[in-house]
């Protein structure tokens, strides 16, 4: 073959690499865009996981409030608890009784550490500290109906307030902590919750 052979199909040869080339790029851009779609849908699935966790997580510490606060020993007044740690292990009886079956962080965080809704110096309830807007705006259960149209997972708020023995949940936590937790007042001689 004689060099200006060679010459004339080297600029062929140019052009179908540079079409390969292109090509390859173009294919490699679809394949970036597809998967951070993919990113995308996977971390709104595990946002939503997370919430569900929450919505179990935070009703497990609402549960363990009212049972720490409908428990009083024999001749003991009710009330709720001082802090978290004793719904683990609570030494008001000759057998320390568990409220709660273990600590749980907070699904959102990930930290051990929730924001505390208190009646004076004792916790009504709890909710997570993030400040993040969930994905999860309407369709709750009736126990979790204050959480519609919520601003951030602060206001999601897991809260155990005694009311003629119904469950409701208490004022987010955007909103200013009741100084004592509403009530109705007693209707019969019996002593009042404290």
């Amino acid at each position: 073959m004689s060099a200006s052979a060679f010459l004339h199909r080297t600029p062929s040869r140019v052009g179908q690499r540079g079409a390969v080339l292109l090509a390859l790029l173009v294919a490699l851009a679809l394949l970036a865009v597809g998967l951070m779609h993919t990113v995308d849908v996977w971390s709104m699935s595990r946002q939503r996981e997370r919430e569900t966790e929450l919505l179990f997580v935070g009703d497990q510490y609402r549960q363990a409030i009212q049972r720490y606060y409908t428990s009083a020993p024999r001749g003991g007044q009710r009330g709720y608890p001082p802090n978290l740690e004793v719904l683990l292990d609570d030494d008001r009886f000759p057998t320390p009784v568990h409220h709660l079956r273990r600590a749980y962080p907070d699904p959102i965080t990930g930290k051990a550490e929730w924001g505390l809704l208190k009646a004076g110096d004792r916790i009504v309830g709890v909710y997570s500290l993030s400040e993040a807007a969930p994905l999860k705006k309407a369709n709750f259960s009736p126990a979790h109906q204050a959480f519609k149209d919520a601003a951030s997972y602060q206001d999601w708020v897991f809260a155990y307030v005694p009311r003629r023995g119904v469950v409701v949940p208490a004022t987010p936590a955007s909103a200013a902590p009741p100084a004592t937790p509403p009530r109705k007042p007693p209707t019969s001689p019996r002593r009042s919750p404290s």
